[in-house]
């Protein structure tokens, strides 16, 4: 396989999808005789910065380089986040990039998105090597903190849950329907939390800390872009950022609480039940979410939004209706990966059933043992594989953990198998280093809500 001049060696290709060019691989080939060295770092809040080095080819690969240097930047900023980027040693490629990430460019959703988030005009910026900024990482220790009378809280699109933990011990739970998704009104969404907190306080004796998993993007506490108040017009935006500490004052004036990314929280529960750091958790639902915690089980203050991180470099792969890129996460590692590949399954599904109907549709014909439905959940797998070596460049990979709708029963079996086998195959150092594996009956005993409860230290 070739693409822009580049040969990849690669011998393993989805079933179902051989025209995926996985940019990992393609990255491998493209880099053997790359170079011209370049760095990029990546701004955040508080003067956070993160710091990549790489190589770019002569200028007889102009569109390799422009198209490699702009995918690397792309996985960059929905992996760490950021409103400014510096780049060092690639200011002809770097016309190309600023042209893209700027209002009306082809990348105006990644600019828009990174401005809702930090408050800051976004901007990619070139400089010279005295003026690259220094990396300023600081990974936060959370999590992992059983002691005492703790409310966990886990805020999901459809339903909330919430746990009262006393000493590490789960003394009630309950799990309440809710439709946060579709309220303009973020009384709906704080009524609902409070509510929430307080069944869960009125169970133990005191409230010591509060923890909440929560979908969405955060700086501190604050959710600056989340599904759960995608409604919500921009005229009450302060009532947004402000309404987990809000409700936490509802419950008691001076009760601490810290709210993470339920992908971070998974992958903290992933920690809490294997003793062990370096943990991921990719979740495969309505979307791909993913969360990390380092070798301390610290997370690192990234985003961790792979959804709309480049995984495939095929021109003609399906196009994200949100971002409006291609090739991004959320079409391999979530239901839209199952019905994208239904047709070439020879699976037909009916127009009138919602996304979540057409996965049940698959998943119980993979159950029934029909080959052609389970091919889908083998390419998926195959996808991760691939994938996972994109990943690890960028995050110290030890344990992955895949959860999940799509990788429920049979089909996550067949996930997890493939991309174990396709590691071996084409990654044998990776397999080496990394366990792929679906969630343990201790996993879902941590569950979400108490790995949040855990998050203050109190």
């Amino acid at each position: 396989m070739k693409y822009l001049g580049i040969e990849l060696n690669i011998r393993n290709l989805p079933v179902l999808d051989p025209a995926f060019i996985p940019f990992g691989v393609w990255a491998d080939a493209y880099l053997k005789e790359a170079s011209r060295p370049f760095r990029v770092a990546v701004e955040r809040e508080n003067g956070k910065i993160s710091v990549f080095s790489s190589k770019l080819r002569g200028e007889e690969f102009a569109a390799a380089n422009v198209r490699f240097l702009e995918r690397y930047v792309k996985f960059l900023l929905w992996s760490v986040g950021g409103w400014r980027v510096y780049l060092c040693g690639c200011d002809q490629e770097a016309a190309a990039l600023q042209a893209a990430y700027q209002h009306g460019g082809a990348r105006k959703f990644d600019v828009q998105f990174m401005e809702d988030v930090f408050e800051r005009p976004f901007e990619i910026v070139t400089c010279a090597e005295q003026d690259f900024p220094k990396a300023n990482e600081a990974p936060i220790p959370v999590g992992g903190h059983t002691n005492g009378c703790r409310i966990g809280f886990d805020a999901g699109g459809s339903d909330r849950k919430v746990s009262a933990v006393i000493d590490g011990e789960t003394v009630y739970s309950e799990e309440v329907v809710w439709h946060p998704k579709t309220s303009e009104d973020p009384q709906y969404q704080f009524d609902g939390i409070v509510d929430a907190f307080r069944t869960a306080a009125s169970k133990m004796p005191r409230v010591d800390g509060i923890g909440v998993s929560s979908a969405g993007v955060f700086v501190g506490n604050s959710p600056m872009v989340s599904s759960l108040f995608i409604k919500v017009p921009r005229s009450r935006r302060e009532e947004v950022k402000t309404v987990y500490d809000r409700a936490a004052k509802e419950i008691g004036e001076n009760v601490p609480i810290v709210v993470a990314n339920d992908g971070d929280v998974t992958a903290l529960a992933g920690s809490m039940s294997l003793q062990k750091g370096r943990v991921m958790g990719l979740a495969m639902g309505t979307s791909e979410a993913v969360g990390y915690v380092n070798e301390a089980s610290n997370i690192l203050g990234w985003f961790n939004e792979l959804a709309f991180a480049p995984v495939d470099l095929n021109e003609d792969a399906m196009r994200d209706e949100w971002s409006g890129d291609i090739g991004v996460g959320c079409k391999y590692f979530s239901q839209d990966a199952v019905i994208k590949l239904a047709p070439a399954a020879g699976i037909a599904l009916a127009d009138s059933l919602t996304p979540a109907e057409k996965l049940k549709e698959v998943q119980k014909l993979a159950e029934s043992g029909l080959d052609h439905a389970k091919k889908i959940f083998v390419s998926i797998g195959c996808y991760l594989a691939h994938t996972l070596a994109l990943y690890g460049r960028f995050y110290d990979l030890q344990n992955l953990l895949v959860l999940g709708r799509v990788a429920s029963g049979v089909g996550g079996e067949l996930i997890v198998s493939e991309c174990s086998r396709v590691l071996q195959e084409e990654y044998p150092e990776l397999a080496k280093k990394v366990s792929v594996m679906l969630p343990d009956e201790k996993f879902r005993r941590v569950g979400q809500s108490m790995a949040a409860a855990s998050l203050p230290e109190v």
